[in-house]
């Protein structure tokens, strides 16, 4: 490197060079620079998989777990007792707390795992099994308290919804008898044979499990969770819709529900942003109607036929048999398009997803609107991962058993390869960040970024 002072006069002695560290700056310039050029063609990608640890199934190799909140959740089962453990998933994973959950029945053989779930809301970790809800600390794992009855969390973590039912004496149903014939279940899934006289909802402190309000209508009522970020419950009762505020339990809006052909409702969901009304006899719907679940103004309705052998729609509205289903239009209620024969669908992330009707594994994401094919999941045969709201993760098997993983990029319609396992796994679960899957008495815990 020689530097040019074109101001200073000619000096035609002879120096000896300058000192080598004098160079060492400039020189390193000049490499960084040459790397960057020469490595143009090769950017720097991120790292999108990568291994955090493994943690130990202390129930046994078909003990289940959950990935709720950030956290992994195992269980372990003694008798009447569940034995709950919370882990870290940082990377090493750590061991953050552990509890012992007491759960009543009456079949001590009917005690294994039964569907107990977990889910992180705010500060607390909601245990249900059946319909009984322990209320847990997060960070401690101390029990604060626990309902007989299924809680469920609003928008917001404040405040849960559980449910009270009034029957009239001597209505429990004798499950010894075997006689046919429609049943109700109490808040507590005791059966009866006849409905509840008085239905009321009440609006709990999740910290505490205090009740704030008490909303109620006689007989029996569906509660759903109103759509959106807003903590608001939408209730349905024989006479009437109400949609309440979650936190103090007013009524804010209210509809009149109309007799159809003398008939009531018979049954009410929020589906895909709104509130679902079936008005029937006997259980059996003869006719929807779709309500705003904000302002609850009547958008559509339409006739109900009679179906032998329906298929399955999880937050969109079908009409039709499984070979004849077609997808509607939820702002009029009209056909979109027709679906493939034995087929089921859900709607997730703005797809809708096409499962084969007998394996349960996914085929195509569709596009809402026309049907047509957004992203093709052939060569992905096992099942979606992944929790509503968040990344579609795709799993596929080598020889050997290790699997390779992939993501849904929705604004791209094309799925992301991530990593594979170097060994068998299988029983796997995702959220937004993270893969747990199932080996040989233990968990392993995979990062991944998109």
């Amino acid at each position: 490197m020689i530097e040019l002072d074109l101001t200073a006069p000619p000096d035609p002695t002879l120096n000896a060079p300058p000192p080598a560290h004098r160079y060492r700056v400039p020189g390193l310039v000049l490499v960084a620079v040459l790397v960057l050029t020469i490595g143009g063609a090769a950017p720097i990608t991120p790292v999108l998989w990568r291994y955090l640890g493994a943690v130990p199934a202390p129930g046994g190799p078909e003990s289940p777990f959950q990935l709720s909140g950030g956290r992994v959740y195992t269980v372990a089962v003694s008798g009447f007792h569940r034995v709950t453990t919370a882990w870290s998933i940082a990377e090493p994973p750590r061991q953050l707390w552990q509890n012992t959950l007491r759960f009543e029945a009456t079949d001590p053989d009917d005690m294994g795992w039964g569907g107990l779930y977990a889910q992180q809301v705010g500060d607390v970790v909601l245990f249900s099994y059946r319909f009984t809800t322990a209320v847990v600390d997060a960070r401690t794992g101390r029990t604060r308290w626990t309902s007989p009855a299924t809680v469920t969390p609003l928008p917001g973590g404040r405040v849960g919804l559980v449910p009270e039912y009034e029957f009239r004496p001597d209505t429990v149903y004798d499950q010894a008898s075997g006689e046919p014939g429609q049943l109700f279940f109490s808040a507590t899934g005791e059966p009866h044979t006849e409905p509840p006289l008085r239905t009321d909802v009440r609006g709990v402190d999740l910290a505490t499990g205090r009740t704030l309000w008490t909303v109620g209508a006689p007989g029996a009522v569906n509660v759903s969770v109103a759509p959106g970020d807003e903590p608001a419950v939408l209730m349905l009762s024989s006479d009437r819709l109400q949609r309440i505020d979650g936190l103090t339990g007013a009524v804010v809006r209210t509809t009149p529900m109309a007799q159809f052909q003398g008939e009531g409702p018979t049954g009410g969901a929020v589906v895909d942003g709104l509130m679902a009304v079936t008005f029937g006899q006997d259980g059996l719907p003869r006719k929807e109607v779709a309500y705003s679940a904000e302002t609850l103004e009547q958008r559509w309705s339409r006739p109900v036929p009679e179906l032998t052998d329906p298929a399955s729609c999880s937050e969109l509205f079908c009409s039709g048999e499984r070979r004849t289903l077609d997808v509607l239009d939820p702002a009029t209620g009209a056909a979109r398009w027709r679906a493939a024969d034995d087929v089921d669908l859900s709607k997730q992330d703005g797809y809708v997803i096409e499962l084969d009707s007998e394996s349960g594994l996914p085929r195509r994401l569709a596009d809402p609107v026309t049907g047509a094919t957004r992203v093709d999941l052939a060569g992905w045969p096992h099942e979606l991962l992944g929790q509503p709201g968040g990344p579609m993760v795709l799993r596929r098997g080598h020889d050997g058993g290790a699997s390779s993983f992939g993501v849904v990029l929705a604004q791209r319609d094309l799925i992301q390869p991530l990593g594979r396992t170097d060994g068998p796994v299988s029983d796997c679960a995702a959220d937004e960040r993270h893969v747990v899957c199932r080996t040989e008495g233990e968990l392993r815990i995979w990062a991944y970024r998109v």
